[in-house]
């Protein structure tokens, strides 16, 4: 992939702390240029043999694929859970000033 190709990710957090935590890391170390929050989200997932129901917050990480690794290592570092959400999906088409903002501040 184009290591300037844009990334939308998915991440799922436990609570409001650990999402603005991981939030303003991964802006301020310039791994990602913007991440939009969504409280209030519930998920249904099966962990350890059982379906479980918890209220998350999630995130949407603008960032490059030049970038994706490193992103990775850090919200893995960061993250309390376990096995952390993380899904990435090629942007396919977008503002394209906006898509070159998110290139240029989403570069270190």
């Amino acid at each position: 992939m184009n290591p300037d190709a844009i990334l939308l990710c998915y991440c799922s957090c436990p609570d409001t702390a650990s999402a603005e935590r991981i939030a303003e890391t991964l802006v301020g170390e310039r791994l990602a240029a913007c991440i939009s929050r969504l409280p209030g989200i519930r998920s249904t997932y099966r962990w350890q043999g059982a379906v479980t129901t918890d209220s998350e917050e999630l995130l949407l990480i603008k960032t490059v694929a030049g970038r994706y690794e490193a992103l990775r290592t850090r919200l893995l570092q960061l993250h309390p859970y376990e096995l952390p959400e993380l899904l990435a999906v090629p942007v396919e088409r977008g503002h394209d000033a906006y898509l070159e903002w998110v290139r240029a501040n989403a570069t270190g």
